[in-house]
């Protein structure tokens, strides 16, 4: 019987990869772990309980619907990282800004997260997700300030996210690999199921709102038309980390591209698409609004948007290559 190893002690044996680490990252990872196994609960009796469908409150702050897992996600979330004294700020998808946490002013760090991406799948029984993203904060000691939050993908010291599907999932990387674990309900713990994760180098999958085709630009529906050609599978789930998930564990490609009524595309660069991309560069893939590389593109606020291709680097590439030709201006 192969030893199991729990997320707890594999956080634990990680730290001496960093050996300046004083332990408040590793506490932060375990109390995203801890709110993630609350959530996936709540997820699996949503049925039974008064928690599913849309909340009585107004749209959240990107102007969705929000439903009451959503906010239950939310405050969870907010709540365990309050309680752990490792971060001195926090920013949800789900609010209009972000929180400075009093009690830990002077903690090392700010966390980002989306509490359930894929949350108008839950009435269905559609697998949904948590995203997170971890920054060293970069003011000084007291309260934490904006700043601390718009900084380059690039900068994430960890990033994640947890599936709530047939099984739970958690994946994270404090970019020395991708390491997947699988809650094991009889004992309660996440343990070790997927190590060292790499995402297939050329893929045959893409993942796109084919319903959109008519409102992407020419270049992307070259890349559909060619994929359709090549006899690619489409598959779309229409909840970010599932599609995401797959693409990491079978190759591929997911797209959010721009369109003619969401220019500036609609995933969140912080929220959702840089902890993503984190995540697919460091299991070997690629992650890019088109033209650009997604860790690079400049934070200007919490809710900024940006069209995404991220996956296999065969089919990121082709992609970028179509829109490269497709923008240039002849002399």
């Amino acid at each position: 019987m192969n030893k199991i190893i729990t997320l707890d002690e594999f956080i634990i044996q990680r730290q001496k990869d960093f050996p300046f680490a004083t332990g408040e990252l590793s506490g932060l990872l375990r109390d995203i772990g801890l709110a993630s196994k609350i959530i996936s609960r709540e997820v699996n009796k949503a049925g039974l309980a008064d928690i599913s469908g849309q909340a009585n409150t107004a749209a959240n702050a990107s102007g969705e619907e929000v439903q009451k897992l959503d906010v239950l996600a939310d405050n969870l979330l907010i709540s365990c990282l309050q309680n752990s004294g490792e971060c001195c700020g926090i920013a949800s998808e789900e609010n209009n800004t972000y929180v400075p946490i009093e009690s830990s002013l002077n903690a090392k760090y700010v966390v980002l997260f989306d509490p359930l991406d894929g949350s108008s799948n839950i009435d269905v029984n559609v697998s949904i997700g948590t995203i997170f993203a971890i920054y060293r904060r970069t003011s000084k000691d007291g309260v934490c300030q904006l700043d601390d939050f718009l900084q380059d993908g690039a900068e994430q010291v960890a990033s994640g996210y947890v599936l709530y599907g047939s099984s739970t999932m958690m994946v994270y990387t404090t970019g020395k690999g991708v390491n997947g674990f699988t809650l094991d309900p009889s004992i309660g713990e996440f343990c070790l199921s997927h190590a060292d994760m790499k995402i297939p180098q050329k893929g045959t999958i893409y993942a796109v709102n084919q319903s959109a085709y008519h409102k992407f630009e020419p270049p992307v529906r070259q890349f559909i038309d060619e994929c359709m050609e090549q006899n690619y599978t489409f598959r779309y789930v229409g909840s970010m980390v599932a599609d995401v998930h797959r693409t990491l564990i079978k190759g591929g490609i997911f797209m959010y591209p721009a369109t003619s009524t969401a220019p500036n595309g609609k995933l969140r660069l912080l929220y959702e698409c840089n902890p993503l991309s984190f995540i697919i560069e460091q299991a070997g893939g690629c992650s890019s609004n088109g033209t650009q590389r997604i860790l690079e593109l400049e934070a200007t606020e919490l809710h900024q948007r940006t069209p995404i291709f991220m996956g296999s680097p065969n089919m990121v590439k082709r992609v970028e290559e179509i829109i490269t030709s497709k923008n240039q201006v002849p002399a």
